[in-house]
């Protein structure tokens, strides 16, 4: 494992903005005391993100002006569209995990009733009916977030590597472009990196 940075969030996120303004590792690192590699491990990794989703965020700006007034309206309203029901159906799949929690929880309780010398008593039978009910309530409760897994099993991957690279770092918030200020650039940065290097 990496030991932590020497350096605070505050720090990085100085270095990230004026690398971004174009001053070089190297004066950076001298400057901050730390080696210029270890500035180029930490920004390569987020400038080649960055750069990525600034090139997806361009095509899709582009495609979106290209379309009549009206369509413009109605691309965005979709879009809003999706992001709630995305969130809702996230919201629901977390519900339905708990509830499925829950229920198997009972459902192991249940199990606890059952004579296992003579599994064919009628209270034994009562107790195993209990247990069969209480454990496809469960299944069918967990059916919403066990889907999306499947549907997202690519995106679930690349989502646990990099909450176990990062594990502070924010995810899922949406920056409107064009919102942000320098300050509240640079306290999302520095809230994104952390502080490890």
């Amino acid at each position: 494992m990496a030991r932590p940075s020497k350096l605070s969030p505050e720090q990085w996120a100085e270095i990230e903005r004026r690398l971004a303004a174009g001053e070089g590792a190297s004066a950076l690192a001298r400057e901050f005391g730390i080696s210029p590699a270890s500035v180029s491990v930490r920004v390569s990794k987020i400038s080649k993100k960055v750069s990525e989703t600034a090139h997806k965020l361009a095509e899709a700006q582009t495609a979106l002006a290209e379309l009549p007034v009206p369509q413009q309206y109605a691309a965005v309203s979709l879009a809003e569209k999706l992001r709630a029901i995305s969130t809702s159906l996230a919201n629901a799949a977390e519900l339905g995990a708990k509830t499925a929690h829950r229920l198997h929880a009972l459902a192991n309780s249940e199990v606890e009733k059952v004579d296992d010398a003579d599994p064919l008593r009628p209270e034994s039978m009562a107790a195993l009916k209990g247990v069969s009910v209480l454990t496809k309530l469960a299944n069918d409760s967990s059916q919403i977030a066990v889907n999306l897994l499947a549907a997202n099993r690519d995106t679930v991957k690349r989502v646990n590597e990099a909450q176990m690279e990062d594990p502070e770092a924010p995810k899922g918030v949406l920056v409107v472009p064009g919102v942000l200020d320098e300050k509240s650039w640079e306290q999302m940065m520095a809230k994104h990196q952390g502080g490890s290097a």
